[in-house]
């Protein structure tokens, strides 16, 4: 079938498609949704770069959405302004979107199965991180520690947006943050802002495949809204370990491949 001038066979939709819908719902609910939409690009036969900057373009509507549902709930971490937040993410961001043009397809295949694994290890103890990093935060942390850590994540979640999430709240964490809506919105914010200067840049550099970001944009989307509906019912323990191996398995997939 034609979609948009792309070539497809109907399983490589009904993957990109499936994919792209758990995906909304579980970033939604838990996070993970990388673990499905980057490994669905590959199998369906885009390149590893190309994949994993069109499944960010296709995950960015739930990260907005996300943001603007914590509206009224964000506070920076101490140490950073708003401001300062917004413009880290966005250097950050772009540096590691910078990173990932000029990396080279075999380098990025050899490279995905080890971030992979480190997502899915994030992810997993993600709760104890969290813990660790709020019991050892001990007064106001200076700004340049504050600015060097969001910067850092930032540039990982523009290069590679798996275990973002988990990154975020341990570094707010860290810093000495303790609402955990407060966290959650900047998250949120922080997520969509680096994500949107990224998927610029992957735009500008040719390397988004536009006709399957579109459609499991839309996936997604509906994944988001509807079947995190679904997905709130399970008990979170058995959400958190599916996603994890979810993960362990993709991973062990891409370590398979020549």
């Amino acid at each position: 079938m034609d979609i948009l001038g792309w070539t497809t066979s109907f399983d490589h939709l009904a993957l990109l498609l499936a994919a792209a819908f758990v995906a909304g719902a579980l970033n939604a609910v838990a996070g993970g949704g990388s673990f499905l939409t980057l490994p669905a690009l590959v199998f369906a036969g885009v390149p590893p770069v190309a994949a994993n900057a069109t499944g960010t373009v296709a995950l960015l509507p739930g990260y907005m959405a996300g943001a603007w549902g914590f509206r009224e709930d964000m506070q920076p971490p101490p140490g950073l302004s708003v401001r300062a937040v917004i413009a880290l993410s966005i250097v950050g961001g772009a540096a590691g979107a910078a990173l990932l043009l000029v990396t080279p397809d075999a380098t990025f295949r050899r490279v995905v199965p080890w971030l992979l694994l480190a997502a899915t290890a994030l992810f997993a103890f993600g709760p104890q991180l969290r813990q660790w990093a709020g019991s050892t935060s001990h007064g106001q942390p200076s700004v340049t520690r504050a600015a060097l850590g969001m910067l850092g994540v930032a540039a990982y979640g523009g290069y590679f947006n798996g275990g973002l999430g988990i990154l975020l709240l341990a570094l707010f964490g860290l810093l000495g943050q303790t609402q955990l809506n407060a966290m959650n919105g900047m998250k949120n914010l922080v997520s969509a802002l680096l994500t949107a200067i990224a998927v610029a840049i992957y735009a500008a550099g040719g390397i988004v495949q536009w006709p399957q970001a579109l459609v499991m944009m839309l996936a997604a989307t509906l994944g988001g809204y509807g079947g995190a509906r679904l997905a709130r019912r399970i008990p979170a323990p058995v959400l958190r370990w599916g996603i994890v191996a979810t993960g362990l398995v993709m991973a062990g997939l891409f370590f398979g491949q020549k």
